[in-house]
């Protein structure tokens, strides 16, 4: 079979590229940004997911495309949020069906759900997604949803909980820098909910048994191994020995107060992490779970295998440091970095 994987450069979709490679696929990614550390069995297209030629000459043979280009939170783009994530996924998704293609994947987020009102969160469970990057995101999936429908060509969105995993640095390089040096760790409110993420490899798992399955769904990935953030967070703080301690501060003041300052652009939070992240959130994984994947990681061992490798790799060569991907890259942390020289 032949695949393109849109991002394919990216933290998710170099993954996925390298999974259907070991699986003996024929693979191409297209994306703005070379990954200097791409196998060479994979070809390589440089190009931006808004030029809809250069897409639909990258989409002439393939068998199933793996959408991936997004802008994420941490980028807080504004208006681009939508010309990528909505337009971008709406060309890639025409350009598809124009081409014959049987089936498209597309990496959709659990933030198209905003702050539910329950849990766990169901795929049937309301969408309301409380900021501009969830807000663009659900745009993105209905539009490709109305594509795939009109052509008739098969649809799987996954939609995963927070990733960690190897490599993932992004906003959780701050959390893991503070807690080697022993800072206080600041969250919203108490934090005692249930709060789940999802390893990359286990993502990497559901998402091959979507593929295999050659079933049109929606499958919400997330680990079915979590306890609350306090919770995790202070088990990794165990684990790693570190004087820090986890310490609240309050809701509705720590909220607006980064609010406006991420409006004045000295904080490195977007919208979706001081909104929602002091809330409980997670899915149900017993759909995943009756076709047959297991979360090989709970929340404590994913936290603590990314802080070893943070640890382990903080002084090699960030051959990473110009990529594309956010996540894939350290974030300037704005005021967060007087705020860490006082906790």
């Amino acid at each position: 079979m032949r695949h393109l994987v849109t991002g394919g450069s990216g933290f998710l979709g170099n993954l996925i590229a390298r999974r259907l490679l070991e699986r003996g696929e024929q693979v191409s990614v297209l994306d703005i940004w070379e990954d200097p550390t791409r196998p060479t069995d994979i070809n390589f297209i440089h190009a931006d997911i808004r030029d809809r030629s250069a897409v639909a000459k990258a989409m002439s043979g393939i068998d199933i495309v793996h959408h991936n280009v997004a802008l994420v939170p941490l980028t807080k783009s504004g208006q681009k949020f939508w010309e990528v994530n909505v337009d971008g996924s709406r060309i890639a998704a025409e350009e598809a069906a124009k081409a014959g293609v049987n089936s498209f994947i597309h990496m959709s987020s659990s933030a198209i759900y905003g702050i539910p009102e329950s849990c766990p969160i169901t795929a049937q469970t309301p969408t309301n997604p409380a900021e501009i990057y969830g807000r663009g995101k659900l745009a993105g999936e209905l539009a490709v949803r109305q594509v795939a429908e009109n052509a008739g060509m098969k649809l799987v969105v996954i939609r995963p909980r927070t990733i960690l995993g190897h490599g993932r640095l992004g906003i959780f390089q701050i959390l893991f820098k503070w807690i080697e040096e022993g800072r206080t760790i600041w969250i919203i409110g108490p934090g005692t909910g249930g709060f789940q993420f999802v390893h990359a490899n286990d993502l990497m798992d559901a998402y091959m048994i979507a593929l295999d399955s050659n079933h049109p769904g929606v499958y919400n990935v997330g680990t079915d191994r979590f306890t609350s953030l306090r919770k995790s967070l202070e088990n990794l703080i165990s684990h790693t020995g570190s004087k820090s301690k986890v310490k609240s501060l309050p809701q509705s003041l720590t909220i607006n107060s980064l609010k406006i300052l991420d409006k004045l652009h000295l904080s490195p939070l977007a919208p979706w992490h001081y909104l929602t992240y002091h809330k409980p959130f997670f899915f149900d994984m017993q759909p995943l779970l009756d076709l047959g994947w297991k979360a090989k990681y709970s929340n404590d061992e994913m936290l603590a295998e990314s802080y070893d490798w943070f640890i382990a790799h903080k002084n090699d060569p960030d051959s990473a440091s110009d990529s594309a991907s956010p996540h894939r890259k350290p974030v300037a942390e704005g005021i967060l970095k007087w705020v860490r020289k006082f906790s």
